[in-house]
């Protein structure tokens, strides 16, 4: 963080003072836990939060548990704690999918509706090399970006070995990928009830004879894949291909609405049009999208970084929003309501005036929505914490 930054946080804070949420459900007797602390467990950083809640009521904590610094390359594993008391305490760590030297990540989990079965899809590349070499093609196959799949039939105490599905998902084109990062969704209306529903994103290559390199924001698209057998075999949906620098849709998210859509939320990585969230439905489960993105303006507080969303259940429930809420600077983790499926949102709670980063929102119970987060006192990436949020100081009443 350099001291520009810092001095631009500080005077933020004086203009516009943040006040913090109260209480939440009083299941459990808690407000919020810290699952991951970084330095700890054997490993440099915690990173890229993901959460689901089961079937059993197991609230799952995932996590990037990157080993030998906070950068995003390198031995990174993905972890897993797990909480049976809705997030206020939390069993031991276990390693999901090991790095082994090599870099996994983007934890993107989903609970099956057909079976229970909790499913992740991750994204893979070689330890040694860079995302800026990636999108350049300096690398090769075996190092780029892949794509794998994993599941669990037990509550998410053990998983699957890692199944590759790359060859499914991503065209030959492409360099980057990345799914997520955060929770999946699976569709529970329509005649696509039952699909799982990855959000993603990727990096296109230029066209022959091109003087750009690859590396250029413009070369990002968001794309998502699903699955409609429980994430057995896997399908590429809508691709996003416009590479012409105005809306570059990166990081994703994504939750189905009360009439069937799914609603698609992605950072916007430094496309010249003014905002940093970009949103698009789709209305048949993923497959095409009703329009092409575009910038979401009324949260244009939010920074360059990633947000999770999820539609509240029931009759009337809003459309949640969550990231980082003071421009420029990735500080003050909140959550924003929206009454009209995405149209507006209006900030509805401040969590915290602190550093803040990557989140992803979870329902924990009919009464409690749950929000795993990144943040700290010194650094954004000081610990992930779990934030117990009551649904009807959510919904405004």
């Amino acid at each position: 963080m350099t001291i520009l930054s810092r001095t631009l946080l500080v005077a933020a804070a004086l203009v516009a003072p943040i006040t913090f949420a109260g209480h939440a459900s009083a299941h459990s007797g808690c407000t919020s836990s810290v699952p991951y602390v970084s330095g700890s467990g054997g490993y440099d950083t915690y990173r890229i939060p993901a959460t689901v809640t089961t079937d059993q009521g197991t609230v799952l904590a995932f996590a990037e548990g990157r080993h030998n610094s906070a950068g995003d390359t390198g031995n990174i594993d993905v972890v897993l704690r797990r909480s049976g008391d809705g997030g206020c305490t939390w069993g031991p760590l276990s390693v999901v999918a090991a790095g082994e030297g090599d870099t996994r990540g983007n934890p993107a989990p989903v609970v099956d509706p057909r079976t229970g079965a909790i499913v992740l899809v991750t994204s893979y590349n070689s330890g040694t090399v860079t995302e800026g070499q990636i999108m350049r093609g300096e690398v090769t196959p075996e190092q780029s970006r892949r794509v794998f799949v994993q599941r669990s039939w037990d509550d998410g105490r053990t998983f699957s070995a890692l199944r590759d599905i790359t060859g499914e998902v991503k065209l030959p084109s492409w360099r980057w990928y990345a799914t997520g990062p955060g929770h999946a969704v699976a569709l529970t209306r329509g005649v696509h009830a039952g699909r799982l529903v990855v959000p993603a994103n990727h990096s296109a290559a230029p066209v022959a004879g091109s003087s750009d390199t690859g590396q250029e924001a413009k070369y990002y698209g968001g794309h998502d894949l699903y699955s409609d057998d429980g994430g057995e075999t896997w399908r590429l949906g809508f691709v996003d291909s416009t590479y012409d620098g105005l809306d570059n849709a990166n990081e994703s998210s994504a939750t189905e609405l009360p009439d069937g859509r799914l609603y698609f939320s992605s950072r916007d990585q430094l496309g010249t049009s003014a905002g940093n969230r970009l949103d698009t439905y789709s209305s048949d489960g993923g497959v095409s999208l009703d329009r092409p993105y575009a910038v979401q303006h009324t949260l244009d507080d939010v920074p360059v970084v990633e947000g999770s969303v999820l539609q509240l259940p029931g009759a009337g429930g809003a459309l949640l929003f969550s990231a980082p809420s003071v421009p420029n600077v990735r500080q003050g983790m909140a959550i924003w309501r929206s009454a009209d499926s995405g149209g507006s949102f209006v900030k509805a709670v401040a969590l915290s005036g602190e550093w803040a980063g990557y989140s992803d929102l979870v329902a924990v119970d009919g009464d409690t929505v749950g929000v795993l987060y990144e943040t700290g006192g010194t650094s954004a990436y000081d610990t992930i914490e779990f934030r117990r949020v009551g649904v009807g100081e959510l919904r405004g009443g």
